[in-house]
């Protein structure tokens, strides 16, 4: 019966990891166990990364249906541009055209037939996110052709004829100076006036006094400075 119950034991999975059944594990406290969810569960990307990684698939997606095929390698400036003129299907800003009668109007008196296009912010945003994606993911920021001189003039000449199509103008933000605001200190010296007991030595101790009550505000004044500064 003993070496029957002991095989059966042996056979028992439970048996291994169980202790004995009058020890308790302690409870883990609230802290220990927000500490625990929170290192199984990793943050969530935020809305930034989240967009930055679909315009790159998108992006990627485009090098393989373009004809012929394009691959990461061999993309240049001249590609990239190729690419934001095939987004601009999708676009949703209507930019008129030179001979519309709504050129040059922000708000237009009556609707037109003009294309819908991408807005200039928009695909500069766009541009941006694909630089950082291009060298997140292996690429070399020499060659990074999202940081090309064709696609700074081509977001640039979108700029300006939208500007005018739309009579909106681009202008771009100041940036704002650092104030420097500076703070005086001021030292009040009080000298107070002794009344000398002896009459011959009353002077060499006012004398004293006064010399010693300035240096000694000076110093604190140049510490205060050297402080604050």
């Amino acid at each position: 019966m003993d070496s029957a119950s002991g095989g059966g034991a042996a056979h028992n999975p439970k048996s291994i990891n169980e202790g004995p059944s009058s020890a308790t594990a302690p409870t883990p406290t609230a802290s220990q166990q927000g500490a625990g969810e929170s290192s199984s569960s990793p943050a969530p990307p935020s809305r930034y990364e989240s967009q930055k990684r679909r315009d790159w698939n998108t992006f990627l997606q485009y090098l393989k249906n373009h004809k012929p095929p394009l691959t990461l390698a061999r993309c240049s400036g001249a590609h990239v541009i190729e690419f934001l003129k095939y987004l601009d299907q999708f676009g949703k800003t209507k930019v008129h055209i030179t001979g519309c009668p709504c050129f040059g109007h922000p708000n237009p008196p009556a609707p037109c037939s003009c294309p819908h296009k991408q807005a200039w912010g928009s695909l500069d945003a766009l541009i941006g996110r694909l630089r950082a994606a291009y060298e997140e993911n292996g690429g070399c920021p020499e060659s990074n052709p999202f940081g090309a001189r064709a696609v700074r003039i081509y977001l640039r000449e979108v700029r300006e004829g939208q500007a005018k199509a739309r009579g909106i103008p681009y202008e771009k933000k100041k940036r704002k100076r650092p104030t420097v605001t500076t703070t005086a200190v001021g030292v009040n010296v009080s000298v107070a006036s002794t009344q000398a007991v002896d009459g011959g030595d009353g002077s060499a101790g006012v004398g004293g006094g006064t010399a010693a009550n300035v240096g000694t505000a000076t110093a604190a004044a140049a510490t205060a400075t050297t402080t604050s500064v």
